[in-house]
């Protein structure tokens, strides 16, 4: 059978007054990316041909955030959610297909999931409309589904139900999908007769029943269709979605020796027997290689660990940062456009940045690179097995050959070649009993006040 083709419809309007924020409410991040971004990822695995994003307030930023990557269509005024629906009919004119209705603060609804709404509205009874319902803890606030079976009988929102339906626990998460024929000829016959005097997207399923045509629900887990209205609600869906990555990291081979106290993003990518003490915080772009070990209280961003490398405790790595098989970050060293090769060491207090450390390379603490001069970054290299000694300024751009060794307090302003020892400081001189006449003379003048 041929797959028909698909559109999404993203809700989107809200003004999102709860959230006390300039920034617009689906585009607050879960786990460093936008709500709104993880609900198009899983429906960009559907491969649709249009997506339709219904916006209102704040339709300058989501049109930034969104560039080319699907339509806006403004809701304008706000007159309920069966309203904002159709405004998308302008945008999919001509389209005959499958749609599906989804909420941008409600951003973790899995593609498999969207996949089971799409297969049983092509089931052999031929729903007119699927409804993702689900079972909360506590339902008080949600719209109810009344049904036989997985065949609605009724929809009826929270403050319109009755005693008995309020009393009926499968909720309506207010996803759906229907064909494109059936959708819009459909809310062309809704309503505002109701508490909120508002067109409610649900009264499509009671018109279609009227017609003598069944609607049918799929089932999911609340954790899937949870919303975010306020910072607390967006605080525990980001509580709710790291707790299930660790659980989902450990049962793939991660030992986190303090799950509650690390955080992934979206996209962290860790290999099998990788170790994370205590307070480590991942942001976005970040693959670990096998056998890795990330010690306490560290952060890192935009980076590629090599297998079986060590990092910190206390490091900080900065977006560009590609350690090799065995490089060690120790402890309070920074990297940001660092390449180390195989085996490379900057055991603690350095900060490498628009760097190349060769294979086998050895950077002492307190070493700088010296990469920006106000106006141009630029770039140091450090050969393969070079050493350099504590607390040296590498002045960029500035290549220190294989092999050589840079004397500890050195500032190296040109190039050094291979085995080549640099030393750049200043000549030392000692002057015998100097600091016991200092002494004398400082003690005097403090007595004689």
């Amino acid at each position: 059978m041929t797959t028909p083709p698909l559109a999404a419809i993203i809700l989107a309007a809200g003004k999102g007054t709860r959230m006390q924020s300039d920034l617009h409410k689906v585009l607050h991040p879960i786990a460093g990316q936008p709500m709104l971004m993880h609900l198009m990822a899983s429906v960009d695995a559907l491969a649709p041909a249009h997506q339709v994003v219904i916006v209102g307030a704040g339709r300058d930023q989501l049109a930034a955030a969104l560039g080319d990557r699907a339509t806006l269509a403004v809701q304008e005024p706000q007159l309920g959610t069966g309203h904002a629906v159709q405004q998308a009919q302008g945008p999919l004119a001509g389209f005959s297909g499958d749609v599906l209705i989804l909420y941008g603060d409600v951003p973790l609804v899995r593609a498999a999931t969207m996949q089971r709404m799409l297969d049983r509205l092509h089931a052999d009874d031929a729903p007119a409309i699927v409804v993702l319902g689900f079972e909360p803890h506590d339902t008080l606030r949600y719209g109810r589904v009344i049904a036989d079976g997985d065949r609605i009988t009724k929809m009826v929102e929270h403050k319109d139900a009755t005693a008995a339906e309020r009393a009926v626990r499968l909720c309506n998460s207010g996803l759906m999908a229907a064909r494109s024929d059936d959708l819009f000829a459909l809310l062309a016959r809704v309503g505002n007769d109701n508490a909120a005097g508002e067109y409610y997207l649900v009264d499509i399923v009671n018109i279609a029943a009227a017609d003598g045509r069944a609607s049918a629900v799929v089932i999911t887990d609340p954790h899937e269709v949870a919303g975010v209205n306020s910072r607390a609600e967006l605080a525990a869906m980001e509580g709710d979605w790291q707790a299930r990555r660790r659980a989902a990291a450990m049962a793939a081979g991660v030992t986190l020796i303090a799950p509650d106290t690390v955080w992934f993003a979206h996209d962290t990518v860790l290999g099998r027997d990788v170790t994370i003490e205590p307070n480590v915080l991942f942001g976005p772009g970040v693959t670990v290689g096998d056998r890795v070990t990330i010690r306490a209280n560290c952060h890192i961003e935009g980076a590629v660990i090599g297998e079986a490398c060590e990092v910190g405790p206390f490091a900080r790595l900065r977006p560009g940062t590609v350690l090799g098989e065995k490089a060690k970050i120790g402890n309070f060293v920074e990297t940001k456009k660092a390449v180390l090769g195989a085996g490379a060491k900057a055991n603690h207090l350095t900060y490498l940045g628009d760097a190349t450390v060769g294979a086998g390379a050895n950077v002492g603490a307190g070493t700088i690179t010296c990469n920006y001069d106000g106006f141009f970054k630029y770039q140091t290299v450090i050969g393969d097995g070079a050493f350099i000694g504590s607390n040296s300024a590498l002045v960029a751009p500035v290549a220190i050959g294989a092999g050589a060794i840079v004397g500890a307090g050195s500032v190296v302003t040109a190039d050094v070649a291979p085995d080549a020892l640099a030393l750049a400081r200043g000549a030392q001189t000692a002057k015998p009993g100097w600091a016991k006449r200092f002494r004398d003379v400082m003690i005097a003048k403090k007595n004689n006040k």
